[in-house]
């Protein structure tokens, strides 16, 4: 059997085949690339005959010093992970990498390895023994992703540690936080809640939060709450510039792709998030609260609505992104807890692999690791 060939698509042509397969991450979907101005983009396609059979986004971003490009595939490709033969599918993007100008190549396997129920997570954190996820029984495995692992270690892709790539823009979490929605009414959301969750809940009812649909005059409140968590948590928070770039790259094709929540008491923005809409999953991503209010629970009446809404539009999973899956006593156990309370599950990706490419591969990754080690 003869491998697929890799070439480069327009974006009329990803478009395309994304309303046919649909199911993707939105790190995947072509109007990412204008929120990433620091990397160039391109969108590549896998050709049977003259039959586009799969499409990745691919960003490309310059070694300095060098001309050479580190080639990244955030979440994806979206390939046939079950095929017996993955070199057939990766070994030609590694050639149209190379063509490129790329000496190392990143993937992100869109694979779930296994998953812990919320009642799992929470027994773990109540158990003063149990200091990490993999310290708790799965409550589900996929032998195929495992099986993935090892024929990409057998193909010469290595495993990317989770902190690597740290201050070049590289990095998508190991550790996850699924609800999944299909099937289920909001009684059965309702059901799901943690003892915690549902008080809280009625506290936000009962003060009075209101939660309603933000539009691009709104990001600045926003921002000013974001600014606030990224103070609060230690992180270095993104310019408004950022937020005002995906606002009007992730709506450009579709203007419910991005939707901006906000959870309000007495005329003030109390808390805020985005969600991001792509196929079957709707995805959680900038939660931002400020110190003021706290006490009347604003995250967690704006999350229950967002739940909700994500159900009523058709979703599948409702994805809340990253956690910890260390289970002690830390400043992101709350928010471990926060999100499992609401009915998450913990999930645990496949992780992100690189490979070499070209006879300069080996040498320019040491320099990169120097370069990152310098920032």
């Amino acid at each position: 059997m003869t491998s697929p060939y890799v070439q480069e698509i327009t974006r009329e042509e990803h478009l395309a085949h994304l309303r046919l397969y649909p199911d993707v991450s939105h790190l995947q979907i072509p109007e990412w690339a204008a929120v990433k101005p620091d990397w160039q983009a391109e969108s590549v396609g896998w050709f049977e005959g003259k039959m586009l059979v799969a499409a990745a986004l691919v960003l490309y971003r310059k070694l300095p010093g060098t001309p050479r490009y580190l080639a990244y595939v955030p979440d994806g490709p979206t390939i046939d992970w079950r095929a017996p033969r993955l070199e057939r599918w990766l070994d030609p993007l590694v050639a149209h990498v190379e063509e490129r100008g790329a000496f190392s190549l990143r993937i992100g396997p869109p694979l779930v390895v296994r998953h812990w129920e919320a009642a799992t997570v929470t027994a773990g954190i109540a158990d003063p023994d149990v200091r990490h996820l993999h310290d708790l029984a799965a409550d589900g495995l996929d032998g195929h992703a495992l099986d993935a692992a090892e024929r990409l270690g057998r193909l010469g892709w290595r495993r990317c540690a989770e902190d690597e790539g740290s201050g070049f823009g590289l990095g998508q979490p190991r550790y996850g936080c699924h609800i999944p929605l299909a099937g289920r009414t909001v009684d059965d959301l309702s059901d799901g809640l943690a003892p915690h969750w549902e008080k809280a809940l009625r506290t936000s009812e009962m003060s009075g939060v209101r939660v309603t649909w933000g539009s691009g005059a709104d990001l600045p409140d926003f921002h000013r709450l974001y600014t606030a968590t990224a103070a609060h948590d230690g992180f270095k928070a993104r310019p408004p510039a950022y937020f005002q770039r995906m606002w009007k790259a992730l709506n450009a094709e579709d203007d419910d792709r991005l939707r901006l929540y906000l959870a309000e008491y007495d005329g003030e923005v109390l808390s805020a998030a985005f969600m991001i809409n792509v196929g079957s999953r709707s995805w959680h991503s900038y939660a931002a609260s400020g110190r003021r209010g706290r006490e009347l629970r604003p995250s967690s009446a704006l999350l229950w609505r967002m739940l909700c809404d994500a159900r009523s539009s058709g979703a599948d999973t409702y994805d809340l992104r990253s956690i910890t899956p260390h289970l002690t006593e830390s400043r992101l156990l709350g928010r471990l807890g926060f999100k499992t309370g609401a009915g998450g599950r913990a999930v645990e990706y496949l992780g992100e692999w690189e490979r070499p490419v070209g006879s300069q591969g080996k040498a320019l990754q040491r320099a990169l690791g120097i370069y990152l080690g310098r920032r």
